[in-house]
């Protein structure tokens, strides 16, 4: 029934480590002095229990403590809580790992749609999937209908909007929304094909519903979601919602902070992985090695396991990484990702303007002889 999250605790002794395992279960739980725990209850199953504790290297230990369903409740942001409230601004300890348990899947079930999923809304049965980027920011929104329009006819599985492409003047929300649904139906329409459109979600907090219902009713195929800006709870509220029945992709906007550091924060797997699919999110965004963001190969790796580790929580997930991605690199990136990856397209396909089309085929050729090659 209980929860398990295990931490990486910088110290200078196992028993340094030992007695910083014991204020963390007492910090993420009860938040007093031992000695002020009441008997019974409290002390039986609310308080976190040290579970297992031991080296890692020198100056690092690997802590696992677990935590009752009673203390998370039934709100995601108080499992998140639980996880890593107060101990997340402390320094020297890191989240490497979280196992949510029958009880908390239960309770946050994970991606409505997952990898077959996503798959069958796209008709994309086997191979890697291609994601342009519309974008800069800036376009308005006839112009963003148009580009969605042309990768929609050169057979992109999924036309994101930029994170950076909200509710501002130049595009709004709702007309945006509204036009490019259009086009990449009209696109669709004339190909046959099934290219999914995920609108970037935007509003204040008492907007955001009526633009989630607004979207839906617009005819997107799914939503992207920044849950560093807007919440991790926003994005299990759309996952869960049978009416909207819409995918989700996560943007990692504002949670650099949450991975970059090595000895505070979260692992690069648990954060855009695990915590992603505990969320509800279908496809979870984040930068490529190579790139402009310096995350390593090994990061890379370790996010995509996460997003696709079989033993969950909930359905796998895509992976989809960003950023320095082109057709030149698709031979490495497919060789590195696998065919289950949603690979994201920006520059390299907009330099080409109204030939965009040719860097889609492109891309689809490359990635189409990759899972060729795997077979």
């Amino acid at each position: 029934m209980r929860f398990t999250v295990t931490y990486r605790i910088f110290a200078d002794s196992q028993a340094e480590a030992q007695a910083r395992a014991q204020e963390i279960a007492l910090e993420q739980t009860v938040e007093i002095p031992r000695d002020l725990v009441p008997a019974g209850y409290v002390t039986e199953e609310i308080l976190g229990r040290v579970e297992e504790i031991g080296p890692e290297a020198e100056g690092r230990f690997r802590a696992s403590i677990s935590y009752s369903p009673d203390s998370a409740g039934a709100e995601l942001a108080q499992f998140l809580n639980v996880v890593f409230g107060n101990s997340s601004i402390q320094r020297g300890l890191r989240v490497i790992g979280i196992d949510p348990g029958e009880e908390m899947i239960r309770r946050h079930p994970g991606p409505r749609f997952g990898i077959e999923g996503i798959r069958a809304l796209c008709g994309r049965p086997r191979g890697g999937l291609i994601a342009p980027v519309l974008k800069p920011q800036g376009l308005d929104a006839d112009a963003l209908a148009e580009l969605g329009y042309l990768c929609a006819r050169a057979g992109a599985d999924v036309i994101k909007e930029d994170h950076g492409i909200m509710d501002q003047p130049m595009a709004p929300f709702r007309e945006r929304v509204e036009k490019t649904a259009m086009a990449i139906a009209r696109a669709n329409a004339e190909t046959g094909g099934k290219a999914l459109y995920f609108a970037s979600l935007a509003g204040a907090p008492d907007e955001a519903e009526a633009n989630i219902r607004f979207a839906k009713q617009a005819g997107v195929d799914g939503l992207l979601v920044m849950p560093g800006l807007v919440g991790f709870g926003l994005v299990a509220r759309i996952a869960r919602d049978p009416w909207l029945n819409l995918p989700v992709m996560t943007h990692p906007a504002f949670l650099g902070p949450h991975v970059l550091s090595p000895d505070t924060g979260f692992d690069h797997g648990v954060m855009f992985g695990t915590l992603q699919r505990v969320a509800g999110a279908d496809i979870s965004v984040f930068p490529n090695v190579g790139g402009r963001f310096g995350f390593s190969a090994g990061e890379c790796g370790q996010i995509a396991a996460a997003c696709r580790d079989p033993r969950g929580p909930g359905l796998t997930m895509l992976p989809s990484p960003g950023g320095g991605m082109s057709v030149a690199r698709a031979a490495d990136m497919a060789a590195m990702y696998g065919a289950d990856t949603v690979y994201l397209l920006g520059g390299a396909l907009l330099r080409l303007g109204t030939r965009i089309g040719e860097g889609i085929a492109a891309m689809r050729a490359e990635l189409d002889r990759a899972d060729q090659a795997r077979s």
